[in-house]
């Protein structure tokens, strides 16, 4: 008869307990524990109270905290003195470990050192991007204030998700992040520093535009939250001209839904009745509408919109009719609060200056997308004088500095900045200046001019024509180019430059006989620049174009 496994496993049990007796018979007790636990170790298996035993409390030490000291210190003290033979067979392994040790050592210096590098590294860029970001700030809002700094990251992580969902678009650049957008950086210091804007770059805003826009409100409504205040309103209004332009904003406004932010669109594409049952459902933070749909809502009190924080302006040109002023106007009355403005607007001719004006109070900011002098230089006026002598050069500069300030329904400018050339007699002009009642400085607007009290006298700021190019002309209103010792490409430079504050600046410009040459590229400066040439400018650039025939 066969036997079973549990005979043959019995069997062998016994065998190997004999042997162990026998062997544990010829060497004392602690012997026989240091080979059988020497057999385990060898044999990977451990007791289960090993590595487990544990002082009990006294009343002394309730809660056994010097016990865990002195374990934590025989532990450290073993680890110190415990050293490793290897054995005679593994000579190979330890010069391998030796040298894979060394190896380990230096790879750890290496990342230290490339970690130091890193951080100086990354020092020395914050420190270069500290400086051009305080710099570019200088240049576009001339008042930093110093605990202003960068963005917030939750606005990072907004722009980040816009991107991230829209990645399949062709409007954004590839490869570029929208966190590094020049508009959008001078668009949030502008909105930081509470200045409503004007956009005269032409056209309708682009999908970057639209996404540090709702990015910035997004920002601003997660601020508010944890401060405690509760938005019963829409937040931010986006009127738009067209169907399809609401649609663009909304897909670029519905990723914000990640952050608690709902974009409601609402134009005559669809029908008023399932609008009305939609707002009555959901409290939107954003409305993207045409503003007949709006009016028609506003109108039926399907929507309050009373306390709209920030209100977007798109396509508001020449060519947009008196029908879409008219219908802004009434929603801007239907606004009993002052909310931040951005206006897009291309086109600052005398049919929509008011309607600009009126919607933009101050202060404001002119932003251009577009580096071009003809978009930077929307709303600057420009007009042109040609003299036959200095005195009649000095009149009059004399009779347009009057000019400027005399009317007293106008409130004057803040800054007035004559440009004077190398030959120009300085003292003569300045002592005529202070003639007339006004206070002359030398300083120019680069070297700290002071902002001018409209209570008291105005302030002129005379600069040298060779020190133009770093001046800082943002908030310089009125420039009067004395003497045009200047090239074109400086002319477009002050042109784009200058009154970045207002919505009315005003470039003068006084040529003489011996300027012909330049009169031609001044004057299709002012055709590009959609404004009319005078007609001694014209007989200038006639008088040149005859000379250069003989």
């Amino acid at each position: 008869m066969p036997k079973g496994e549990d005979a043959i496993i019995r069997k062998k049990n016994k065998s190997n307990r004999k042997k162990l007796r026998s062997e544990s018979a010829k060497v004392s007790n602690r012997v026989a524990a240091i080979i059988a636990q020497k057999k385990r170790r060898q044999s990977g298996k451990r007791r289960m109270c090993q590595g487990m035993c544990f002082s009990l409390p006294t009343l002394e030490d309730p809660f056994n905290d010097k016990a865990m000291i002195t374990d934590s210190k025989k532990k450290d003290k073993t680890k110190k003195t415990k050293k490793i033979w290897p054995s005679k067979g593994n000579d190979d392994l330890q010069e391998k470990g030796s040298d894979a040790l060394k190896n380990k050592r230096k790879a750890n210096m290496d990342h230290q050192s490339n970690g130091k590098n890193q951080e100086q590294k990354r020092a020395r860029v914050e420190k270069e991007l500290t400086r051009s970001d305080k710099k570019s700030c200088k240049k576009l809002s001339g008042h930093i204030s110093e605990g202003e700094g960068c963005p917030s990251k939750f606005l990072i992580s907004c722009l980040k998700t816009i991107q991230d969902t829209l990645h399949h678009n062709e409007a954004f650049e590839p490869g570029k992040p929208l966190f590094f957008d020049s508009w959008g950086f001078e668009f949030w210091r502008c909105y930081s520093n509470g200045r409503n804007v004007l956009e005269t770059s032409g056209g309708c805003a682009t999908m970057e535009q639209i996404a540090w826009i709702g990015s910035t409100a997004v920002d601003t409504i997660t601020k508010k939250e944890k401060e405690g205040v509760s938005f019963t309103n829409p937040f931010l209004l986006f009127l738009v001209p067209s169907q399809e332009k609401a649609t663009k904003v909304r897909a670029v406004c519905k990723p914000l839904k990640a952050y608690g932010i709902h974009t409601v669109s609402l134009h005559p594409g669809a029908s008023i009745d399932h609008q009305i049952h939609g707002l009555k459902t959901c409290e939107p933070e954003f409305l993207v509408c045409t503003p007949d749909r709006l009016l028609e809502l506003v109108s039926m009190e399907a929507i309050d919109i009373s306390g709209v924080c920030s209100l977007i302006v798109d396509g508001l040109e020449s060519s947009s009719g008196d029908a879409y002023l008219d219908s802004i106007k009434s929603i801007r009355q239907c606004i009993s609060v002052e909310p931040h403005t951005v206006v897009f607007c291309g086109d600052l001719s005398n049919a929509c200056l008011p309607a600009v004006s009126s919607l933009l109070p101050s202060p404001v900011c002119r932003l251009s997308r577009e580096d071009f002098f003809v978009n930077k230089s929307a709303g600057i006026i420009q007009s042109v004088d040609v003299v036959g002598s200095a005195e009649e050069r000095l009149q009059k500069g004399l009779r347009v500095l009057n000019e400027v300030f005399s009317n007293p329904l106008v409130p004057g400018p803040s800054k007035l900045t004559f440009v004077v050339g190398k030959d120009d007699n300085l003292e003569e002009l300045v002592s005529a200046i202070r003639s007339k009642g006004y206070s002359a400085s030398m300083n120019g607007p680069s070297c700290g001019a002071e902002v001018v009290n409209r209570e008291k006298e105005p302030t002129v700021s005379v600069i040298d024509s060779e020190d133009i190019d770093d001046a800082d002309l943002s908030d310089v209103e009125v420039v009067i180019i004395y003497n045009f010792d200047i090239g074109i490409e400086e002319y477009k430079n002050i042109l784009a430059g200058m009154g970045r504050y207002t919505m009315k600046g005003k470039l003068h410009v006084i040529l003489s006989r011996d300027d012909a040459t330049i009169a031609a590229p001044l004057a299709k400066v002012l055709e590009q620049c959609g404004q009319q040439v005078p007609e001694t400018l014209k007989q200038l650039c006639n008088s040149c174009v005859s000379s250069s025939q003989r």
